[in-house]
């Protein structure tokens, strides 16, 4: 039956792709124009355009943000965790390395691509069952796929490209520049190497639940010249249980990742745990409105898509509102191209 739904779901609206680590479905609908709106104040009319961004403009930090790297935390306990063999964290020097908890006194040990903080680490008979949607993007088939023709068809439903995408999320980001930032469900870490190559941020933190998706952030990295190690790390956990420390992280990015997180709802609470007070919160995901909310039952349908898949489909941008709200998060303000949407909240002060 669940297999069912996801064919006929996934034929009607492409690109399609299901995972907690990223991505989703995508239709063209309108013209490309880049529209900002704001539900803590009055909307504007479209008239007052998205300004165009210049990738050629150059970013001053306005404030540097002071951040500790002694972030991480057990995902049990969310104690802070002590680093046994190496000084410093990096991409480099997580194989051979171990995190331990000085509360509970679990040890988490590195991997030769990526830091093991999941709750399960160390488990040898359990593993935790996880929805079709987060397991499709554990393959290596999809994780190889992802960066290699997957994530380019996007640009059907609105998707301006990484590229732009980086450009766009800099005019958020601009209150904590010179701070940290967690990649969420960062994939094959496409926006994880730009945030670390840009030179913008203390420490780049890539996350993602997919094993294999890391390797293939860890195989680009090796790949490319000169590449700053030293301000990134990669960390597999779980989006609904964040190895942080409360308060710990100037920014969380998610690209095309909140509609692939089982519970949209427990995910961005822990966004809004490990947010320090002024914190933002910057993501894109695709919203299925305008036409498509004549559908008959589209509601009921889209209740009974995420039970059999685990992937959400958003109907409004009021829905994405809510959940930030909800979870302690103000000042939602979004960007929308067809199906895309950017949207942006922070941390109370």
């Amino acid at each position: 039956m669940a297999s069912s739904i996801l064919s006929n779901l996934s034929s009607a609206f492409r690109p399609s792709q299901l995972s907690s680590s990223s991505r989703g479905l995508f239709t063209p609908y309108c013209t490309p124009t880049f529209i900002r709106t704001s539900f803590a104040a009055k909307i504007r009319a479209s008239s007052t355009a998205f300004a165009e961004t210049r990738a050629t403009d150059p970013v001053v930090i306005e404030k540097a943000v002071s951040s500790s790297k002694n972030i991480l935390a057990c995902p049990v306990c969310y104690d802070p965790l002590n680093l046994i063999g190496a000084n410093v964290l990096s991409v480099d020097s997580a194989r051979g390395s171990s995190l331990q908890c000085s509360t509970c006194k679990k040890t988490y040990s590195g991997k030769e691509t990526h830091l093991e903080l999941t709750v399960a680490s160390g488990a040898k008979e359990y593993d935790d069952a996880m929805p079709m949607a987060t397991e499709l993007f554990r393959t290596p088939l999809i994780s190889f796929l992802y960066e290699r023709g997957w994530r380019q068809n996007f640009v059907w439903g609105g998707f301006p490209g990484a590229e732009e995408e980086f450009e766009m999320m800099k005019d958020y980001l601009k209150p904590i520049l010179g701070g940290n930032i967690l990649d969420a469900s960062c994939g094959s870490g496409l926006f994880s190497r730009l945030f670390a190559k840009s030179g913008l941020f203390s420490l780049v933190t890539a996350l993602d639940y997919s094993e294999n998706m890391l390797r293939q952030c860890y195989e680009f990295i090796k790949q490319e010249e000169n590449f700053p190690k030293e301000n990134l790390i990669l960390v597999r956990a779980d989006i609904a249980r964040l190895p942080f420390v409360s308060g710990s992280l100037d920014a969380v990015h998610a690209g095309a990742a909140i509609h692939c997180w089982p519970s949209p709802s427990s995910a961005v609470a822990e966004v809004s745990r490990v947010l320090r007070p002024g914190g933002v919160f910057v993501a894109t995901t695709y919203v299925l409105d305008g036409p498509f909310s004549f559908i008959p039952f589209l509601k009921p349908i889209s209740q009974r898509f995420t039970q059999a898949s685990g992937s959400k489909i958003f109907l409004s941008e009021r829905e994405l509102e809510d959940v930030c709200r909800a979870c302690g998060l103000v000042n939602f303000t979004c960007t929308r191209n067809s199906r895309f949407i950017m949207f942006c909240a922070t941390k109370p002060i």
